[in-house]
């Protein structure tokens, strides 16, 4: 299968989804990555850049697709949409993940309304959560136990991210474990990422 996860900011897809791409690719599937803003609010452009390239390269990513859109100005209107269409043309996906919409970023909510009607045709279309998240209800969930080391990798390889938690003492590698633990009690596993899907086909 084709995979693409898309998310708002750098490091959003690996705490959201990283163990399941990971696991994807491990599998031998195409995975692909969009990310809106380079995340200039929350650190160096540029830097950040090449730390979503370098994570993007743990996960066994394909490419990184940039939407170029400034940080906490991510637009909810037909550009997002069709600029979400040529990458879906392009990756040709049959599953996505996105940032769920409700969300106290601003950014995440536009752009997972803006998923929301550029996938309605692509079969396999899933909403996974942020620290940021609020009222995220999981419907299925992904036992990443044994790729929690590749996931923890992915966050870390956000190093200017890393300690910004906005929780003293805490840092995102910890908050990750944290919610993997807790997702998989729900999920009957040691760790698993959740998600809450919009369309999921079962293949039999």
């Amino acid at each position: 299968m084709n995979i693409l996860a898309i998310g708002a900011h750098p490091d959003d897809i690996e705490y959201g989804c990283g163990g399941t791409l990971s696991a994807y690719a491990g599998a031998g599937h195409q995975v692909f990555l969009f990310v809106a803003s380079r995340g200039e609010y929350g650190g160096d452009p540029e830097v950040r850049q090449k730390e979503q390239e370098e994570s993007a390269r743990i996960i066994g990513a394909q490419e990184v697709f940039w939407g170029g859109y400034a940080d906490t100005e991510v637009p909810l209107n037909r550009e997002l949409i069709i600029v979400l269409e040529k990458v879906i043309r392009q990756a040709r996906p049959d599953m996505i993940f996105v940032n769920y919409f409700d969300d106290t970023h601003q950014d995440h909510r536009s752009l997972a309304q803006g998923t929301l009607s550029a996938t309605r045709y692509i079969p396999n279309f899933l909403f996974f959560e942020v620290p940021t998240t609020q009222n995220f209800t999981p419907n299925c969930y992904v036992d990443i136990q044994r790729v929690l080391g590749k996931k923890l990798a992915c966050l870390e390889a956000h190093r200017s991210q890393v300690a910004k938690t906005n929780i003293e003492d805490l840092t995102i590698l910890e908050s990750a474990v944290s919610c993997a633990n807790f997702r998989g009690i729900q999920g009957r596993v040691r760790y698993a990422e959740a998600f809450q899907s919009v369309r999921l086909l079962l293949p039999i």
